[in-house]
Order: structure tokens, then C-alpha cells, then sequence
């Protein structure tokens, strides 16, 4: 009898411990997919086609008085899936688990971006999502590339130093903004939450700006600890992108500009000169035993902007071509994780 009972418990023990998949995509919308045609169709199956649990949205508008939490979830309930959101604006959270609740962490003022969260449970464990679409000005990173950092107006030369560049880049909201993220994540943290960041930035990593790649991608030999990764990562987080995949040369991992053939290279191109590839599309997480990153996967089409001009990429990075129409300006990024 108890050469049969042993075998028996091990395994129901196996089986509690059994982790459960949560796919995150971060995705910026460009507003709301109304810029290409069939956009928002395509964002539902977009969504469906990555087999995304949490959606972290950047670029909602609620256009018409219209609420786009309410449309997305009805447009994903027609193909089969039920998801869970609240009213925002600006940046929004969809979520395949019961919201037990949503807060505003810094709310959208002047277009200056926002920062939201919901809680949610998973499987017995409280998980806090938060959605940042953060100031796209002073938008520093388009400096060395010879363009202003808010007007985009071209510069008589790139501007290359460092401090220049940084002091620039506080000027935004940006480093204030993921400031309040923090403050309310150690919060989240101390009633043990597990804690995941998704976001459009509108500013690049410190990891991806480096002595590696200075002379790649319009960096004219700039050095950069760009603010908002540095702050992150002082604070404990990880990024998921760079810890996957930590070199930036063979992996880039560029969101912005996508090539998208859907719509005139003049939409998509802020820097038509310049080769302004970068990636500030992120999924930021507080490690945590329960946690485990499996992989990181950019959805949308291969091909970027460079130069005014759509070009294939021929990087290393792992990518998830579009199912159909891609909506969007950006690139999205897909994270998977077991939690435990």
C-alpha cells in the first residue's frame, strides 16, 4: 500500500506546484489603430493572434466619447476570449483576469502621459499591472541624430554630449512620472504583490546606448544613462528584453519606427534623415521567487524606418509576424512568464 500512496502524493504535490503561463504584451496603438486602415480590427486580432493574457496599452483616446475599454473587450468577446479593463485615458490595461482594482498612479495632463494600475488575481496570487505611456517630449534620444527633442525641427549637428543630452531629457516628465510607478510599486511590493511594468517610454535604455554601439544607429559616439532604465534598475527591476537577450548589437529589439507598408514612410518617419531606431517599448518586472521569465518575442512587421525609407531588419531578435494588417507605428512587445 504505501509503495503505491508514496508515487501517489509526489505527484498531486507535482501537480500543485504546476506553474501557470502569463503572456504580457505591451502595445502601443497609435491612436487607437485610427491612422491605419482597419486598425482597431487588427488590434483585436493582434491580440488574439500572440495569445496575450495582459495587454498594457499606449495611445488611448476614447475618440467620440467613445470608451475603448468597453469596444476592445467587445471586439475580443466576438472572437472568443473575455477580458476584464477599466476607463482610462492615454494608456489603458486589458486583462484575461478579474480586475479586483484600478488606480490612477500619474494621471495624463497636457498630453504629458500617464501611468496606471490594475490589480489582478492569478491563480491565488495578486499580480500589479502597470501601464505607462510616458512625456514624449523632450524626446532626447532624437539629439544625436541631429533633430530637436520636441519640435523636430533638424538641428545645424547633432548634439553628442552626454550631459547635454541628459539635461535635455530631464526637462520631460518622464523621470517624474516612473518616480510615482516606484513609490507605488514598493507599496505593492510590501503586501506581496508580484509587480510588472509594461510601457511605451518614449526614451531608450542605458542598456542599448553603450560604448558597444556608439558608432551604430545615428548614436555619433553618445554614451547614454538614459533616465527612466537607470531608475528602474536602482530600484530592482529587471527588463525583460535585456535580460533575455543583453547584447545590443546582435538584438536591438528596435519598436520604433516599425516599417509598416500600410501607411506613407512620411507618417512613420520623425527623423527622415536620421536612422532613429530605438527600442522604447519595454516589460519591466520586480524579481520574485514565484516569477519566471521563458521568453520575450517583438510582434509586428520585421522591417523598420531608416532613413526615411522602410528596410528590412537583419538582426537576431526573435519576431512574431503580424496575422494580417499590422496598426500601428510601433512594434509590440510580447513577454512570457510561469508564475507560481
Amino acid at each position: 500500500m504505501i509503495k503505491w500512496t508514496l508515487p501517489l502524493l509526489l505527484l498531486l504535490c507535482l501537480q500543485g506546484q504546476a506553474a501557470t503561463t502569463l503572456k504580457v504584451l505591451q502595445f502601443n496603438i497609435w491612436q487607437e489603430g485610427t491612422v491605419v486602415p482597419g486598425g482597431f480590427e487588427a488590434i483585436a486580432d493582434e491580440i488574439i493572434h500572440t495569445g496575450a493574457d495582459i495587454i498594457t496599452f499606449s495611445e488611448v483616446r476614447n475618440y467620440k466619447q467613445t470608451r475603448f475599454c468597453d469596444r476592445i473587450r467587445e471586439a475580443l468577446a466576438k472572437r472568443g476570449r473575455t477580458f476584464y479593463s477599466e476607463y482610462s485615458y492615454d494608456s489603458g490595461i486589458l486583462s484575461a483576469y478579474p480586475i479586483t482594482q484600478f488606480e490612477t498612479i500619474s494621471p495624463e495632463k497636457d498630453d504629458h502621459g500617464s501611468v496606471y494600475k490594475a490589480v489582478v488575481r492569478v491563480d491565488g496570487t495578486n499580480v500589479a499591472v502597470y501601464t505607462a505611456h510616458l512625456d514624449y517630449l523632450h524626446a532626447a534620444n532624437y539629439l544625436p541624430r541631429g533633430y530637436h527633442s520636441s519640435s523636430w525641427k533638424k538641428l545645424p549637428a547633432p548634439v553628442t554630449n552626454a550631459d547635454s543630452i541628459l539635461a535635455d531629457n530631464r526637462a520631460s516628465q518622464r523621470d517624474e512620472e516612473i518616480a510615482l510607478f516606484m513609490a507605488d510599486a514598493r507599496r505593492e511590493t510590501a503586501k506581496g504583490s508580484i509587480v510588472i511594468l509594461g510601457g511605451d517610454f518614449n526614451e531608450p535604455s542605458h542598456r542599448d546606448w553603450t560604448a558597444a554601439t556608439k558608432d551604430l544607429f545615428d548614436h555619433h559616439g553618445a554614451i547614454v544613462s538614459w533616465n527612466v532604465t537607470m531608475a528602474l534598475e536602482k530600484e530592482g527591476f529587471t527588463d525583460a528584453y535585456r535580460r533575455l537577450y543583453p547584447n545590443p548589437v546582435t538584438h536591438p529589439g528596435f519598436t520604433f519606427p516599425a516599417g509598416n507598408t500600410a501607411v506613407p514612410v512620411s507618417k512613420l518617419a520623425w527623423s527622415p534623415d536620421a536612422d532613429d531606431r530605438d527600442r522604447i517599448d519595454f516589460v519591466f518586472f520586480r524579481p520574485d521567487k514565484r516569477l519566471r521569465l521563458k521568453g520575450a518575442t517583438i510582434v509586428g512587421p520585421r522591417a523598420s524606418v531608416v532613413y526615411g525609407a522602410i528596410r528590412d531588419e537583419h538582426t537576431k531578435d526573435k519576431f512574431m509576424a503580424p496575422k494580417g494588417v499590422w496598426p500601428t507605428d510601433h512594434k509590440a512587445l510580447l513577454v512570457t512568464f510561469d508564475l507560481k
